[in-house]
């Protein structure tokens, strides 16, 4: 019998292959060495998957492009998980740049962002090894580039002992993932949620969704340093052209030496602040909507 199709939403799609022999078991997943964060050794299939609710990723400690987004998206979903992450799913982040990413290297990266933890491990391994894995899980797409930093935002949950697996991406909003894992695993609140009746009406600017769902996993506005520095006020002080070319190639203005982009760099532990690939408007939009959100800190009453 072969998979039966769940459903398919935003054109992304899982299966449950309970009524079928199941064959994502010992016999499908490489059961190859790996090594954590910390220098354990761990297998694949016997430690990782075998009878786990796991969400794996890819990624590489030297990239220059969303892996430090995808980074701090997932420690915000594993906030907001809280105690399931470790009891009733578990995350682990493998790295695609084995050769540089030892387990120090790894180790060094987990204390940058906050993340790791109970529950949720970073492993590297031999080259082939975790391209194999790679390759098994589906954590690579056919259109994915040869190089590093063109690999997908794939955040790969499932269920080993029913064979259930669903693909996300994992730029997707925290909350937005917390409640598809929820629904996925069939978990049930200890309270009833409340009625979408309460709900208020969306009234978000495109500055502002751009904020919240790009930039609020590292940034505050008003709140304090987060990932990166906290943005109140940030169009007094900062030059708004410099602003407007920051925000839109980060990775450009610190690779050219500029120096505020530098001693960014520098202060805020060398994490590289990705390129969004914001249009000239997106850029415009959220620029205004970090000016008018800190002139109404400033001015409560407005």
């Amino acid at each position: 019998m072969g998979l039966l199709l769940l459903g398919v939403i935003g054109g992304l799609a899982w299966w449950d292959t309970t009524l079928a022999a199941n064959p994502w078991r010992a016999g499908y997943f490489p059961n190859v060495p790996l090594l954590t964060q910390d220098g354990t050794v761990v297998r694949f299939y016997d430690d990782v998957l075998k009878d786990k609710a796991v969400a794996i990723n890819v990624l590489f400690t030297d990239c220059k492009d969303v892996c430090p987004l995808e980074t701090a998206m997932l420690v915000q979903l594993k906030q907001i998980l809280g105690p399931r992450v470790g009891r009733d799913i578990f995350f682990y982040s493998i790295s695609i740049d084995p050769g540089r990413d030892s387990p120090a290297v790894l180790k060094a990266y987990v204390e940058k962002f906050g993340a790791g933890g109970p529950g949720w491990q970073f492993l590297t391994g031999k080259p082939d090894d975790v391209a194999l894995i790679i390759k098994k899980m589906g954590l690579v797409r056919s259109t994915d580039g040869s190089a590093r930093d063109a690999h997908s935002s794939i955040l790969m949950v499932g269920h080993e002992p029913t064979g259930q697996w669903m693909r996300n991406s994992a730029l997707d909003s925290p909350r937005f993932l917390a409640t598809r894992i929820g629904s996925f695993l069939g978990w049930r609140d200890a309270e009833p949620a409340r009625s979408y009746d309460e709900a208020r009406p969306l009234t978000l600017t495109g500055g502002q969704y751009l904020f919240q769902s790009r930039c609020g996993v590292c940034h505050t506005i008003g709140q304090g340093d987060r990932v990166g520095p906290d943005l109140r006020d940030v169009t007094v002080r900062r030059d708004r052209a410099w602003l407007t070319r920051y925000i839109q190639a980060p990775d450009r203005l610190l690779a050219a030496g500029d120096p505020i982009a530098t001693a960014l760099f520098e202060k805020y532990r060398q994490v590289r602040m990705p390129n969004l690939r914001l249009t000239s408007d997106d850029v415009t939009s959220l620029v205004s909507y970090l000016e008018t959100r800190s002139i109404s800190l400033r001015e409560p009453s407005r």
